[in-house]
């Protein structure tokens, strides 16, 4: 940033990865507010998504939609206007961009051109879970999104019967129950999980313990919202 005479720090023409909240709006830094605000365009994956979150801070700028489904076209297009001088600040639907979300594509093109590219951190799903889990952060894997398919699924599970540290995956509530029926079947009912739902919202929940009691919790509640899980490795007990 430079500063003109007193006014609003002006924002050196790069890419802005901007990390936003995964559920309660209070989340988000200051300075994650100050970039929103001083940038020319934010490219979002749903433009009502991230409208929402910018109402809420009364922030108004041109949006610019970039998902799964565009990522290819318009990764050239923002690589292009960070070229020709502008700021763009990229922020997903929640959380930290390019993790298990659109924005890779983008960041690779602005780096091919040795374009700036700055990090703007904040809330992570799969940190925040794993840091109130209780199991062993020192050393852990995040893996995203597993398949779909439930034998693509064994077939994961079986490759971390041994697993020496931690691991997080995301998960659906489509699907979640699917998922701990494999889990189950496969690492048994003694291996500890953390199964953390909604996090940083009004309906929050994170249980700790052996698969079949974590299981059973999550069986007796609503499977509505977003969900991370975390395996602890095979030799790990409460």
């Amino acid at each position: 940033m430079s500063e003109c005479d007193g006014e609003t720090p002006l924002l050196t023409p790069g890419l802005y990865i901007v990390a936003t909240p995964i559920g309660n709006l209070g989340d988000i830094t200051q300075r994650a507010l100050d970039i929103l605000n001083g940038c020319d365009l934010i490219a979002c994956e749903d433009t009502r998504t991230s409208g929402k979150l910018l109402s809420y801070y009364s922030i108004k700028k041109s949006l610019l939609s970039y998902h799964e489904h565009n990522e290819k076209k318009q990764a050239v297009l923002l690589a292009d206007k960070v070229e020709a001088g502008q700021s763009v600040a990229l922020i997903s639907d929640a959380g930290t961009p390019t993790l298990s979300d659109p924005g890779f594509r983008v960041v690779r093109e602005c780096r091919k051109r040795g374009l700036l590219v700055s990090p703007i951190p904040g809330p992570s799903a799969a940190l925040a879970a794993l840091s109130a889990s209780g199991l062993p952060s020192d050393r852990f894997c995040y893996r995203g999104f597993l398949p779909a398919k439930s034998a693509a699924r064994k077939r994961f599970f079986e490759s971390i019967q041994n697993a020496d540290q931690s691991h997080i995956v995301f998960e659906s509530n489509h699907r979640i129950l699917k998922f701990l029926d494999d889990f189950l079947e496969v690492l048994g009912p003694n291996r500890v999980i953390c199964v953390a739902r909604e996090l940083t919202k009004l309906h929050e929940t994170i249980f700790t313990g052996p698969a079949e009691e974590v299981s059973n919790n999550v069986r007796g509640r609503s499977q509505k919202g977003e969900f991370v899980v975390l395996i602890a490795p095979t030799d790990f007990s409460l």
